[in-house]
């Protein structure tokens, strides 16, 4: 985990190192100033030197200002190596999840992932400033300052010694009850995140049915839940507080009696004593520092833990060693197929699919839901990779090919269209950034998108809200078959994307994709029969396995699942998918 996180210092090893140099130049100075403090009262002021007293003044001032310059020094180099780590982090975690398959990023939920690239790397920024800065300071501060102690009068710091062990044992004793609480104090994080993100980005059907009284009640269960977790991690550690109070002035106390018992004696002389004070004080302010960064640590560690899971996370679909980097054709072979989600389930998703499609052809995909129409086509575009057989693409198994040339050949039009916040020009670019406006106006006009687009008044520089909201699912559904026309591929899939349009609408779609994309093969995911019936051949899909696969005509004559389909379509009664399994 730790060699992980430094592997993200990079840019800011430096500044790493010069924070804690110019801390140990300011504690060097903190721990000269006393001893000067003591030759001013032992040999100035006891035997009234004035110019004892001037000179060790001169260099009092000139360790304060030295110390003043490497505290700031040690600010401004401490700032910029945990904000760049903090970037490196964000940035590299971002990288890595840009790499995730959909068996990977299905570990972790969105939530999860802005948590952790916000609020974990916010802790672990925190903390590593403070590690570089107020711990490093805090144990050489420490050290020193037990040392000079020592030399001075070590009766007199066995008093510290004493409180810096039992401060120790209590410590150990608190900080593994205190971590179990941290770590799972950041699951609810997830789970109060997720509550807020599910709220605002359907806050349109929250309203619609009534339930803002629902949503409040399911995020203020979050977050109680929240709060009682970090009220039982801050109880623990709030134990300490008390503890080192009592330390504080038991350790002033003691050295007060004794010391001044031994300055009665004359075992020890005035200034002595008064350096002993100045550097109690260091040593107690140091182990309350460190007392404090131990909860700071503690937090972090949970979130570093976190951070390295994504960053460690390697992808399920790699590149293979001297990848393909051309698709011959759009040709589609589907040999032996099973697929599973997950390798402990028993039964297949995808059960023994066997099938050849020629370059060109327009395929249709019919079937209930959850009869994995879907995950079929996610096997061409290597969404997920086949658990046993082979899916080739121009002749080579898509797992031969550089992932990258693969699905730039094979665009996909998904379930879910998604638009983001730009112009419709921006977002058409998307499949082709390089696209001028006249190939944007003709990919839209094969979509039956132009019409729609010429009637707003910006046209093509209408701005788009974020996740297409201010327009309707049928034109975000054609605007998004436009942008994949634009990556001009071989393979063409298009998973249920004329659901939100008209019947006629949806056959001029389906017209213009014969007339003018001939060669290129057309995946027609669909509901309805209509949407299906003229491609040249249609696949029936139930359970995950292929029920019939033939024109149309042919279905309607030997496939018992098309013609019923096909009935309660036409017949304007039933529902052909009343008893799917999802």
């Amino acid at each position: 985990m730790l060699k992980t996180l430094g592997k993200q210092l990079y840019g800011f090893r430096k500044d790493s190192v010069l924070t804690p140099c110019f801390m140990i130049l300011e504690v060097a100075m903190e721990m000269i100033i006393p001893l000067m403090m003591a030759s001013i009262i032992d040999n100035g002021v006891e035997v009234g030197n004035i110019n004892h007293i001037y000179k060790m003044g001169i260099f009092m001032v000139i360790a304060a200002a030295i110390g003043l310059f490497a505290g700031l020094m040690g600010g401004k180099h401490g700032a910029r190596a945990s904000a760049g780590l903090a970037r490196n982090l964000r940035r590299s975690m971002y990288e890595n999840i840009q790499t995730f398959s959909f068996a990977n990023i299905d570990k972790f939920s969105t939530a999860g992932l802005v948590t952790r690239m916000t609020t974990d790397v916010t802790n672990i920024q925190n903390a590593y400033q403070m590690i570089l800065r107020m711990c490093i300071r805090s144990l050489i501060s420490f050290v020193c300052a037990m040392c000079m102690a020592f030399l001075i009068s070590p009766k007199l710091a066995s008093v510290y010694l004493v409180a810096v062990l039992v401060l120790g044992t209590v410590l150990g004793i608190l900080v593994p009850r205190a971590m179990k609480y941290f770590n799972n104090v950041f699951p609810k994080y997830d789970d109060l995140n997720e509550s807020v993100q599910e709220n605002v980005s359907a806050i349109r059907v929250v309203k619609a049915f009534v339930r803002e009284d629902y949503e409040r009640e399911r995020f203020s269960k979050a977050s109680n839940a929240l709060y009682g977790m970090f009220v039982k991690a801050e109880s623990i550690v709030a134990l300490n507080g008390p503890l080192m109070q009592i330390t504080i002035y038991s350790c002033i106390l003691l050295i007060s009696w004794i010391g001044a018992k031994m300055v009665v004696h004359s075992e020890l002389a005035t200034g002595e004593l008064m350096s002993l004070f100045a550097y109690c004080m260091n040593i107690l302010m140091s182990l309350m520092i460190l007392s404090v960064m131990f909860v700071m640590i503690t937090l972090s560690l949970a979130s570093a833990k976190r951070i390295a899971e994504v960053l460690n996370e390697k992808s399920s679909l790699t590149n293979p060693d001297n990848p393909v980097m051309e698709v011959l054709d759009g040709s589609i072979t589907f040999e032996h197929v099973n697929f599973n989600y997950h390798e402990a389930t028993k039964d297949w998703v995808l059960n023994d699919i066997n099938l050849e499609i020629s370059s060109g052809e327009t395929i249709g995909i019919i079937g209930g839901t959850g009869s994995s129409k879907t995950t079929f086509a996610n096997m061409i575009s290597r969404i997920y990779d086949v658990s046993e057989g082979s899916v080739k693409v121009g002749g080579r198994d898509v797992r031969e090919y550089d992932l990258e040339t693969l699905r730039n050949q094979v665009a996909v039009v998904l379930q879910k269209n998604v638009l983001f916040s730009g112009t419709i020009l921006d977002n058409l670019r998307w499949g082709d950034m390089n696209a001028t406006e006249e190939e944007c106006i003709r990919a839209c006009k094969l979509a039956c998108a132009d019409d729609f687009i010429q009637s707003f008044p910006d046209g093509y520089n209408t701005y788009i809200e974020q996740g297409g909201t201010n327009v309707s699912g049928g034109q975000k559904q054609r605007i998004c078959i436009a942008r994949a026309l634009l990556k001009k591929p071989k393979i063409l899939i298009l998973d249920d994307s004329t659901s939100a349009v008209d019947t006629a609408t949806d056959a001029r779609i389906c017209k213009a994709f014969r007339e003018e994309i001939p060669d290129t093969t057309k995946i027609i995911i669909a509901q309805r029969i209509a949407s299906v019936e003229h491609a040249d051949r249609i696949i029936v899909m139930e359970d995950g396995a292929i029920n019939g696969f033939g024109t149309h005509e042919e279905l309607l004559a030997n496939n018992e699942i098309y013609q019923d389909i096909y009935e309660s379509q036409t017949g304007g009664c039933g529902d052909f998918d009343e008893g799917g399994d999802k």
